[in-house]
């Protein structure tokens, strides 16, 4: 897994000793990120958890399925989020999925606009994929902000497209494909 870094942000693959940082980030945001995401199984945030987690993103970055960053300061020293890179599909299709999710304290920065701009060729000149796509909650409009200043495009709307908050909730789709332009 490859170290990505830009003036902003500096993405990296998760480990073990990212743990604490991790978990304590996610405690101290739940009720920021509990709108936008699964419910939180009980023992998410558990030592045992995180290295399922980690056990699982080792597979799936092992048969090419998925990439996993954290999100940190420049400095690398200061943990501020995370971003996936989920059902990597070869054959005809050459696309992949994008999640991410944001600490609580570092929202509203655009660390996360940066960190999606930096994938953005890791996605196309690394992978060699065709389409990077996202959803977002209709009235998620931080997301949807994030998602166009990063130079998707929105391509549609899926009924009761995610179980989020535990509830199968609406989206809009969005995606950018190799050859459109970068912001």
């Amino acid at each position: 897994m490859p170290v990505i870094s830009t003036g902003t942000v500096v993405l990296r693959a998760p480990s073990m000793s990212d743990f604490d940082a991790w978990s304590s980030l996610r405690e101290q945001s739940r009720s920021f990120l509990a709108p936008w995401e699964p419910l939180w199984p009980a023992d998410d945030l558990t030592r045992g958890a995180f290295r399922r987690r980690l056990r699982r993103y080792h597979s799936e970055m092992r048969d090419s399925t998925g990439f996993p960053f954290l999100v940190f300061t420049t400095d690398g020293m200061q943990l501020v989020g995370g971003l996936t890179l989920s059902h990597v599909v070869r054959g005809v299709t050459q696309s992949c999925s994008l999640g991410y999710w944001m600490g609580a304290p570092f929202a509203g920065r655009g660390l996360m606009t940066a960190a999606v701009r930096a994938v953005i060729p890791f996605v196309f000149d690394t992978l060699r994929l065709h389409r990077l796509e996202a959803a977002c909650l209709p009235h998620n409009a931080a997301s949807t902000r994030l998602l166009e200043k990063a130079g998707f495009t929105r391509e549609g709307y899926a009924r009761r497209y995610l179980c989020i908050e535990g509830r199968w909730q609406d989206h809009l789709l969005y995606a950018i494909v190799s050859d459109d332009p970068r912001p």
